[in-house]
Formats: structure tokens, C-alpha cells, sequence
């Protein structure tokens, strides 16, 4: 029988913000929680100037405040990252959010050229097996006001660095209105970004990626946009590290612009890909299946793209070298179709630095001690 998620797919927005997590999670408290295997490895793995047990975690999206967070630490997943939070509220797109969402391919895999998204693809409420499950992520990234927030985002941090070899990461993004000029919208995610150190984050990742807020160009395929914003950002947080969520980029020149534009420049520090794949998405009788308008498309995640993600990894890496970035100075974060132990390797053997996953993680709590299992055995056997 499969568990249930850590993020109740039956409840709204609201709901799970406030009564969450569910499933294995829910039953993790500081009292009650058992030592991991593989928890006695020393934390080695270099997470942007912090030493973690695994460089494996959750990327932003189903950790919606502190509950969440710690009880992802807690589970054994040593990156946990807080939801993306905005310079005031936000609403979130009406419910339902997350279905589960059914490539037609024979592997079950769904790219961005795939006809299947402008066709449609069947979503519905039959989620399967955690380590086959593709779902709908259409949240329109929600966020509490700064003073929700922000304490709670302070308290998540504070629960981090009291687990050893541990990281919060502090998700944030610019929220552009009708009424804002594009130097209004540089300064709001200044401001953002601001709020966020307020609270002692150590590292930033910044979303240029969700393919719900609007129709229309997102922002990582205006790399030059994000240059300024990424050149203002930094001025404002100093040395602390900025990341960029990006979405896939279909050739290597447009991930060297991307580079031209913001690592070369030295206001970006790393990139994390990628998020979702866009899709239409339709019941069992060819109708919208996600309600209000629209929302004729969403984003996917889940098993279903994992290899673009890896494809994506790998151009990111590839670019990289061509333009004698440093590894040094630049890390890749692998996302995209994580379910197993063996696709949080193929990841690594790319040369991400570290490796996140969602979906699969909402089902299976126990995916990050397997990982940090994983990766105790190995160093063992290097050893050996």
C-alpha cells in the first residue's frame, strides 16, 4: 500500500499550510525520531561553503513553512528549501493543484518537444507508485505576507542549524504587477532578496522559472533582464551565494548567454534546473482539467521528466567548461524526476553538485536516508 503524501493532495493550498505535513512526515517530531542510516557520516559534501551529511534534498515547491522543513531534515533529507516567498502575499490558483498527469510514451517520459504537450495530456487522480508518479504542479507560487514569513522562515533556518551537517535554502522571487515599470520589478526583487537575509539565510536561489504566473515569457528566456536583476540582487546581499532556478533551454547557446549574463559577471554562483515542463493538460473526455482561466496548461515534475533534467544538467555542465567557468566558483543543482537512489547517481555522475527531488519525495519519506545511506556506503568503499 502506498503511503500517503507529506503534502495532502486532497486538501487546498490553505489547508496544507495550515494543518500540515501529512503521511510519514507527520509522524516525525523531535522526540520520536529514529537516527538515519548512514547519519554517523561526517558532513563532507561542500554545499556552497557548507558542509552537509548528503548533498541531497528538497527543492522549493512542497515545503511550505517551518512544519514542513524541519520534518523534511528530520526524515533525512539534508537540503531543505523553503517554498518561494514574495514581497507581499500572493494567492494561490484555485484548487484542485495537483493531479496526476499520464505521458502517453512508451518509457513514460515527456520532453518539451513532445506533441503530447499542446495535445493534452490525460490528468486525473490515479497517482500509482511513488517512483512512477508525474503530477500537475499549479500553485502560482503563493506566498504569505513578509511578516508571516519572514519569522517563520527565521525559526526554519534556526531548527537547520541546530541539525549538523544541514542547510535551510531561502527561495525567493520578484512579483511583477500591470502597474510596475521593469526598474520597479528589478527592485522588488531586491527587496525580496533583502527580506529573505533578514532572516539569516546563508544561501539565496531565485526563481526565474514557474511557467503559472501568467502566459507570458518567463523570465530565465530573458537572460539579459536577468543579468540586471542578478547584478542588483547581489549588490544588495553581498557575499552571501545566489543560485537561479531555471527552466529547460533547448540549445547550448542559450544557457551561454544565461552565463554570459549573470556567472561571468560573478552575480550568480549557481544554477538549479530544472523545475517543470509546460503541458496541456485534459480529463478523461479531452476537457480542461485543471478549473479557471488560464490554466489550459501547468507545469509537470515527477518521473516523467527526468530525462531532460539530466539533459539539461548536462548542457549546463558542458557550457561551463566551454567558457572556463571554475567549478570552483559555479555549482549545478540536478532536479527533475528524482525517485531513486540510482537517478539521484546519474545526477551526480553529470557533476551536479547536489541533487533535489519533490514529487517522488512527497510520497516516500524515506528517499533521503536512502540516498545518504547510499552515499556512506560508497565512501566506504573508497576507503576500502
Amino acid at each position: 500500500m502506498m503511503s500517503a503524501p507529506f503534502y495532502d493532495v486532497n486538501l487546498s493550498y490553505e489547508d496544507n499550510y495550515e494543518r500540515g505535513p501529512f503521511g510519514d512526515f507527520a509522524h516525525i517530531d523531535a522526540h520520536s525520531e529514529e537516527q538515519a542510516e548512514g547519519s554517523e557520516i561526517h558532513p563532507t559534501f561542500n554545499f556552497f561553503g557548507y558542509a552537509l551529511n548528503s548533498p541531497f534534498g528538497i527543492p522549493a515547491g512542497p515545503l511550505l513553512n517551518e512544519h514542513f522543513t524541519t520534518a523534511a531534515l528530520r526524515s533525512g533529507f539534508d537540503i531543505a528549501t523553503y517554498k518561494t516567498v514574495r514581497s507581499r502575499a500572493w494567492g494561490c490558483n484555485p484548487f484542485p493543484n495537483v493531479l496526476s498527469v499520464h505521458p502517453t510514451t512508451v518509457d513514460g517520459t515527456l520532453t518539451p518537444d513532445s506533441p503530447q504537450t499542446q495535445e493534452g495530456l490525460l490528468a486525473d487522480t490515479d497517482f500509482g507508485v511513488p517512483g512512477k508518479i508525474s503530477i500537475s504542479n499549479s500553485f502560482g507560487v503563493p506566498s504569505q505576507d513578509p511578516d508571516v514569513w519572514q519569522p517563520d522562515m527565521k525559526k526554519a533556518i534556526e531548527r537547520a542549524r541546530e541539525r549538523r551537517g544541514q542547510f535551510l535554502l531561502a527561495s525567493f522571487q520578484g512579483s511583477r504587477t500591470s502597474d510596475m515599470s521593469e526598474e520597479q520589478y528589478i527592485a522588488d526583487h531586491v527587496t525580496t532578496a533583502r527580506l529573505a537575509v533578514e532572516t539569516g539565510a546563508k544561501v539565496l536561489e531565485m526563481n526565474t522559472s514557474c511557467p503559472n504566473e501568467g502566459k507570458g515569457r518567463l523570465l530565465c528566456h530573458n537572460p539579459e533582464l536577468v543579468g540586471r536583476i542578478t547584478e542588483a540582487v547581489k549588490n544588495e546581499i553581498g557575499d552571501i551565494p545566489l543560485i537561479i532556478k531555471l527552466a529547460f533551454m533547448h540549445d547550448d547557446d542559450a544557457v551561454r548567454i544565461m552565463m554570459e549574463n549573470t556567472v561571468l559577471h560573478q552575480t550568480v554562483q549557481g544554477f538549479s534546473t530544472i523545475n517543470t515542463i509546460s503541458s496541456k493538460l485534459v480529463d478523461a473526455h479531452g476537457n480542461q482539467a485543471l478549473p479557471g482561466v488560464g490554466r489550459e496548461t501547468s507545469g509537470v515534475c515527477g518521473a516523467a521528466i527526468k530525462p531532460a533534467g539530466l539533459e539539461m544538467v548536462e548542457r549546463v555542465i558542458r557550457v561551463q567548461h566551454r567558457l572556463g567557468i571554475n567549478d570552483s566558483r559555479f555549482g549545478v543543482i540536478g532536479v527533475g524526476g528524482v525517485t531513486s537512489v540510482t537517478d539521484y547517481k546519474q545526477y551526480r555522475a553529470l557533476g551536479a553538485i547536489a541533487v533535489m527531488s519533490a514529487t517522488s519525495a512527497m510520497w516516500n519519506a524515506g528517499l533521503g536516508t536512502q540516498v545518504r545511506a547510499a552515499e556512506h556506503d560508497m565512501m566506504l568503499e573508497h576507503i576500502s
